[in-house]
């Protein structure tokens, strides 16, 4: 029986976690399987609780988890608060390291029936399907910060550390799911003037040398940032460090016609991390106007990653396709000639059609 913990956390993760949960006990039903879940505090909610935004009680069922769904955390609540106790910086980072998840995984996939809510032209965006595998526990978000006062005036430091081993188990995930799709990798770099960037396409470049079947070539961020809305069908597997993936995704999900569709995996240790890949949407939140699908999908991602269940994983995905076929829409997604649904009504109808296979 898989054990996963659900972590709504903080804005609208209150009301989309449930609609996954929702999804996942449909196809427990359809394929016969049980799921046990189990829920816990995050982020601001936590703070709320019991001063602190990731308490120990939360990590321990993290870790006796085999997978966990987290919503969303922060919000302007909490931005008062000391750096370290803030949701995203007091929460988010540190599981990822606690938990090993060194790799994110985010999918952007153009739905048909969205293909007229993306901002690009039909024949620019049709066919997109590629996915960003991002270096998690690295980078600038992970290496040395500090505030000091010289020569009479405040400066900033930020350290962007990265070692041949972190970027050579990041690029062989990249290279193994580009074996796996089409067979192209995009490594995003900036090596042209960054060291750290030298050293990661020399590494990737050496690393390509194992993977004879996959086309890798080389591509520097600023130019990658345009591609990706001049002609982002072109990719097929993204490769890149923490800043410029964090960066690249956000720009990647708008193409999918709303963020609101974007789900993610961060794997690398024993339990995965499954969430969407916005934020907690505190000016929606508790109004059933948020688009559960991006969480939705994002446990079909841990049907596959997680429990290695792809046909389960498949029927989720499957049902929002269909869903969204039949001209259902979210308020983030809505069209002339859709029908608008609730939160808690799209998750009705997402399990429904996998209950109907």
């Amino acid at each position: 029986m898989p054990d996963i913990l659900l972590l709504p956390g903080d804005g609208i993760g209150q009301e989309i976690v449930p609609e996954a949960a929702k999804a996942l006990k449909a196809v427990g039903k359809r394929f016969q399987v049980d799921f046990n879940f189990q829920e816990a505090l995050i982020g601001g909610a936590a703070y709320d609780d019991c001063g602190n935004p990731l308490p120990e009680e939360t990590l321990r069922l993290c870790r006796e988890s085999d997978a966990v769904i987290l919503g969303a955390i922060g919000g302007p609540k909490w931005d008062h608060l000391p750096v370290h106790l803030r949701p995203e910086m007091g929460a988010l980072l540190p599981l990822r390291k606690e938990l090993e998840l060194y790799a994110n995984i985010r999918p952007a996939v153009l739905y048909p029936g969205l293909i007229d809510a993306s901002p690009l032209k039909r024949d620019v965006v049709e066919g997109l399907d590629l996915v960003v595998v991002r270096e998690l526990t690295g980078g600038l978000y992970f290496g040395t910060k500090k505030r000091e006062v010289v020569d009479g005036e405040e400066q900033a430091l930020d350290t962007l550390v990265y070692k041949t081993s972190e970027i050579e188990r990041i690029g062989r995930l990249a290279f193994q799911m580009a074996q796996k799709r089409r067979k192209k990798l995009t490594s995003v770099d900036k090596a042209n003037v960054l060291a750290s960037g030298r050293l990661w396409r020399e590494v990737i470049t050496k690393l390509g040398e194992e993977y004879p079947d996959v086309e890798l070539n080389h591509m520097y961020v600023d130019n990658c940032s345009m591609q990706l809305v001049r002609y982002p069908a072109q990719f097929d597997v993204i490769v890149t460090e923490n800043t410029f993936g964090d960066i690249l995704t956000d720009e990647a999900s708008v193409l999918t016609g709303s963020i609101g569709m974007l789900a993610s995996a961060s794997i690398g240790g024993d339990v995965g991390l499954y969430e969407p890949s916005h934020g907690s949407a505190p000016d929606i939140a508790g109004q059933q106007k948020a688009n559960p699908l991006a969480t939705i999908l994002s446990g079909a991602m841990m049907l596959d990653l997680s429990f290695n269940m792809p046909e389960e994983g498949r029927s989720i995905e499957n049902a929002v396709r269909q869903v969204l076929e039949d001209g259902y829409r979210t308020p983030d997604l809505m069209q002339s000639g859709g029908k608008q649904v609730t939160t808690a009504a799209m998750g009705d109808l997402v399990a429904e059609y996998i209950l109907r296979g």
